[in-house]
């Protein structure tokens, strides 16, 4: 029986100036701005999972955080049966960005600044990680000033 909820990465960098930038990708079918997310992946943890999705989806590998920041809802809508799903949210910390990855030909993926990213995304909940991610809120804090 699988699971009835889903998991996802954001991922992040720093510019040169220490600002945080999150990476989105567009969904297959309706090519909305969304995080790299999937099912959970049998005999592995969930934070892991998320990072497979961020590889496949968008091209990218680095340290993901095993403590999920939080969860948002969103409608299955193509599922046999549609639900409202759960989605457990992981922190990944970007190191390198592939040119080729699996979903290349049928994603685009994009950095943008939290607050931006908040506004493009769909999802109430995801709009909030992402703001509060903004204000250094929660496990991304600024980069202090020297």
């Amino acid at each position: 029986m699988s699971k009835k909820y889903q998991v996802a990465a954001i991922p992040y960098r720093r510019t040169p100036s220490g600002a945080v930038e999150v990476l989105l990708v567009t969904s297959r079918r309706t090519r909305r701005w969304v995080v790299p997310k999937g099912w959970p992946w049998r005999k592995t943890g969930d934070h892991d999972a998320a990072a497979g999705e961020a590889w496949e989806e968008a091209g990218i590998k680095g340290r993901v955080r095993k403590k999920s920041i939080g969860s948002f809802e969103y409608p299955k809508l193509d599922a046999r049966k549609p639900a409202l799903l759960e989605v457990k949210t992981f922190l990944l910390e970007v190191a390198e960005e592939a040119t080729k990855w699996p979903e290349a030909k049928e994603r685009r993926r994009k950095w943008f600044r939290p607050r931006r990213a908040a506004l493009l995304v769909a999802e109430p909940g995801l709009k909030k990680l992402l703001r509060d991610l903004s204000r250094g809120v929660g496990p991304i804090r600024a980069k202090p000033k020297t």
